[in-house]
């Protein structure tokens, strides 16, 4: 008699074993029909599942994570089962859903073409339409392997010796088709709904190795309802329009060659813009009381190993043998070139907090298929500070740090910012009591900023915890930018101390920040949020003058002299172009302001403008245009 307890703690009896199913009948019969999946004591499982005994269910439905992931999970074996009956002798990986959808990877020697995109979207249709049930087999293992070794089917032999010795190895159906698969499913077909669509094909190496077989993966997006998928697309439709490498290409700021995979060329206005939201950053910090310093690049391998760093990510760094047989390293992160820093001189309670920022090169090896124009790089520029402080500053300094981040992100133009507080993991360094001191500081961080936030429990790095700060931009995407981390280990490791009140040595705790986190990453999230068209201060060029004949260049050029002098960047036009030629090229470079010249302006000193995504004219003053823009030429902070 298996005593059912409900999230809202009531209790429901049954006289016998019973399904999730049934529990969801007993509940309400409008529920039972919405009903996806559940979870018993936390672990997810089919509708179907037989309850024996005493424990705690909650019913999902689409409107729920966990139901909308088990669609998404149920639409890749529909996927797979299409692609086989459309493609006899095509082979199966994996298919899991993922965010906004799903994937399944294939080994097939022909390539799949959007129109078999089509096909396979139809047939996926047909089967969900014939709402064929889900019914789960346990096979025994090695019956299991055979069977997949004599139809071919490779990769499923080596996922069956990936799963757990003790785990059960479970076989989905859907109606007369079947996949390996620990679930949990839908109860049949008809339940997945029609919400779905192919999206692109792509190359993907089994078990992301280089080293192994290139598989075709056809990824998909999956939703509750016909109004989300619209949504969707069009926000996937926008975010093409938005992408930073097409405007990238078109605003002339930077472009990446085969010679250097993951490493940016950074043309002229792509490096104006990548300077003023460095010359940004350092103002705010030097105002915060941080002190910039510049660390070396090349480390010699004892000092990573020294700080753990080697182990961890030894197999990203890239590194060198000089002729005397020491291997150096190129560093991946600043954090033991910054203790190094602190290790200089003594120091005292008084130095503390000591806050240490630099904007570090570092480099980090990345699978050259993870690559993706600014947003995955190799080699990249990190706004990183470290502050050294004492047990009793953790609070006061994290509070500090995450007011920075907010007011900096709201300069930006982010204000809908949510936070991830991560709490301590099981395996960790460090006494329980600063733990507890750490974790607390941390959350009242959080707290204080009073923004949304979600808590990971058991997520944060095993030196201590920490906070993700994660930015929504102007069509809805979400972006992990800034971190905040109290790390209990590593000065430690690399002998940083300093003396008490009491004389006696102490270790300092360090607190990682990152504000944006990798500039070249944060430019690129910078170029989509805003479509290339940035806020005024920290557009790349911010004005073209145009000359519109010969006779008035002069003027021109001395209209442009008085913009730089007032602190603003331009240039003049003098090519050989009509002037509507013009205006669309500059225009599409996404220039804020073009300025006119001729006659007319020449007699009034005055200039003509010309705004961006605008067909309207507007004549101004010459001294009165320096004066408006030049105040316009500031983070909002500072107006």
């Amino acid at each position: 008699m298996p005593i059912i307890t409900l999230p809202d703690g009531k209790n429901l009896d049954f006289p016998k074993n019973v399904t999730g199913l049934e529990v969801a009948e007993k509940i309400s019969k409008s529920l039972a029909k919405q009903a996806l999946i559940m979870s018993v004591d936390g672990e997810l499982k089919d509708l179907y599942h037989s309850i024996d005994k005493d424990c705690s269910v909650k019913i999902f439905t689409s409107k729920d994570p966990e139901g909308l992931d088990a669609i998404r999970h149920d639409t890749t074996h529909i996927m797979a089962m299409a692609v086989q009956e459309l493609f006899p002798g095509t082979k199966l990986a994996i298919g899991p859903a993922i965010k906004d959808g799903f994937y399944y990877d294939f080994y097939r020697e022909e390539p799949f073409t959007p129109k078999d995109l089509e096909k396979i979207e139809t047939r996926m249709k047909e089967i969900i339409e014939k709402d064929e049930k889900t019914r789960r087999e346990v096979w025994e293992r090695e019956e299991t392997k055979k069977h997949y070794s004599k139809l071919g089917e490779k990769y499923k032999v080596e996922l069956v010796d990936m799963i757990p010795k003790n785990d059960e190895v479970s076989i989905y159906y859907h109606g007369k088709w079947y996949d390996l698969c620990r679930g949990p499913h839908l109860l049949s077909t008809g339940k997945i709904g029609k919400y779905f669509k192919l999206t692109k094909v792509a190359g993907a190496y089994w078990r992301g190795d280089s080293k192994n077989e290139m598989l075709q993966r056809i990824y998909g997006t999956g939703w509750a309802s016909q109004k989300d998928l619209d949504n969707y697309l069009k926000r996937i439709e926008e975010a093409e329009k938005r992408d930073h490498r097409k405007l990238g290409k078109e605003m002339d700021l930077f472009h990446f060659r085969e010679e250097s995979p993951g490493s940016v060329f950074w043309h002229e206005k792509g490096w104006a813009l990548f300077q003023k939201l460095i010359n940004y950053m350092r103002d705010r910090q030097d105002a915060a009381g941080y002190r910039e310093v510049n660390t070396p690049e090349v480390l010699d391998r004892l000092l990573w190993e020294k700080s753990g760093h080697w182990e961890k990510y030894g197999e990203n760094m890239y590194t060198s043998e000089t002729p005397d047989e020491k291997v150096f390293a190129i560093k991946p992160m600043n954090c033991p070139g910054h203790i190094q820093v602190f290790n200089q001189g003594l120091k005292s309670y008084r130095d503390l907090p000591l806050r240490i920022t630099e904007f570090g090169k570092v480099h980090r090896y990345e699978p050259s298929g993870a690559l993706h124009g600014l947003l995955r790089v190799r080699a990249f520029t990190q706004d990183d500070a470290h502050i050294f402080c004492s047990e009793d500053q953790i609070t006061s300094e994290c509070l500090s740090v995450t007011n920075l981040i907010l007011d900096i992100y709201k300069d930006l133009g982010f204000e809908n910012v949510v936070l991830k507080y991560a709490d301590r993991p099981e395996v960790r360094v460090g006494e329980d009591k600063v733990w507890d001191k750490a974790e607390a500081s941390l959350l009242e961080a959080v707290k204080a900023s009073k923004l949304e936030y979600s808590i990971n429990k058991g997520e944060g790095a095993f030196y201590g915890p920490k906070i993700e700060f994660v930015l929504r931009d102007a069509i809805g995407r979400d972006w992990q930018c800034g971190t905040l981390q109290v790390d209990l280990n590593l000065p430690g490791r690399l002998d940083a101390s300093y003396v008490d009140k009491d004389g006696t040595k102490k270790v300092p705790v360090m607190l990682h920040r990152a504000l944006f986190g990798s500039l070249e990453r944060f430019i690129g999230i910078l170029i989509e949020n805003y479509a290339g068209k940035f806020p005024f201060w920290i557009s790349p060029l911010q004005t073209v003058v145009i000359p519109i004949s010969e006779d008035f260049e002069d003027y021109a050029k001395k209209v442009s002299v008085k913009i730089k002098e007032a602190g603003m960047s331009s240039t003049v036009d003098l090519k050989n172009h009509n002037l509507n030629y013009k205006i669309r090229e500059h225009s599409l470079a996404k220039v804020p302001l073009l300025l006119i010249c001729g006659k007319k302006e020449v007699d009034s000193n005055s200039v003509t403008i010309r705004r961006l995504d605008s067909n309207k004219q507007e004549n101004m003053e010459l001294k009165l245009f320096l004066k408006k823009f030049s105040a316009l030429n500031k983070a909002s902070s500072k107006n």
